[in-house]
């Protein structure tokens, strides 16, 4: 097994809270770098070693403080890295009184362009629950009778289906959707719980991501399955601090469904019931 070397800057204060959303993430190997280590350790009178290395001071001060983690070189270690950086941004928006860093991620031993593209190698198509085919968009399949054919290219945004928290959300809206239902999606990604929800018959899809990319890509992938602007609206921003989003969202919806990281879950869920029809479902996945 292949595995990628990954490291987020971040600030001393930032350490903590990044640390607990890589936690939240499925993370347990950490490296923690903190620069203010090291120069403690020198200005201890009382440290045990009469000498350090002019070298060792120097690359220890060239440091960037930050977190070092590893993920596996294949289709897991993409979706995880995309859940990461959705988790990172959304504590950067809602922790703004706090300097976090940049929360910048940076490859050590791969290309990113490189990883990007190699990752695609091992995604297949796939089936969830009864009737349910997802596909890449580059492979071709037979469909069998009955079969509900999902193609996503979910590019550098989380959703390629594979993930557990994904397979169990399309797995509950294939219970739960019903003709001419509305669905609202927060923390869309790829746009794929959204598909699902206009296969299994709903009649209108409102998506929303923090990331730009996250809803040009959602989009997209909603007009690759043959559906309009008629079926679909996709908005940026963070709902929790954005009240002028959420009044764009409006209400009425008949199923709410959020498949992200638990803290962010926590941080959303006073609003839930704002986006609800009285009778509607709440569909939240995600939790580590």
């Amino acid at each position: 097994m292949e595995w990628i070397e990954v490291f987020v800057a971040t600030s001393q204060i930032g350490l903590e809270p990044v640390e607990g959303v890589l936690y939240q993430c499925g993370l347990t190997g950490l490296m923690i770098h903190d620069e203010a280590d090291f120069a403690e350790f020198l200005e201890n009178p009382n440290r045990e070693w009469d000498y350090v290395a002019d070298e060792l001071v120097e690359e220890k001060e060239e440091l960037e403080t930050g977190i070092t983690f590893f993920l596996r070189d294949n289709l897991y270690g993409r979706e995880q890295l995309a859940q990461i950086q959705g988790a990172l941004a959304a504590v950067k928006a809602s922790e703004k009184e706090l300097d976090l860093g940049s929360l910048e991620l940076k490859m050590k031993n791969v290309q990113e362009e490189d990883w990007a593209n190699n990752w695609k190698k091992y995604y297949k198509p796939f089936r969830v629950g009864k009737t349910l085919v997802v596909k890449p968009s580059w492979e071709d399949i037979t469909p069998a009778a009955g079969d509900r054919i999902l193609e996503i290219d979910p590019a550098s945004t989380f959703g390629t289906g594979q993930h557990h928290t994904t397979k169990l959300v399309m797995e509950a809206l294939e219970d739960i959707v019903k003709p001419g239902a509305k669905i609202l999606d927060l923390g869309c990604g790829s746009g794929i719980l959204s598909i699902a929800s206009l296969l299994f018959g709903a009649e209108k899809v409102t998506m929303c991501d923090i990331f730009e990319n996250a809803v040009k890509t959602a989009s997209e992938n909603v007009e690759k399955n043959n559906f309009t602007h008629e079926h679909y609206t996709a908005y940026c921003g963070n709902i929790i601090d954005d009240a002028e989003l959420r009044s764009k969202l409006g209400t009425g919806y008949d199923v709410v469904c959020a498949n992200i990281v638990a803290d962010v879950i926590i941080g959303m869920s006073p609003l839930f019931a704002g986006f609800m029809k009285p009778d509607a479902t709440l569909i939240v996945s995600g939790i580590i």
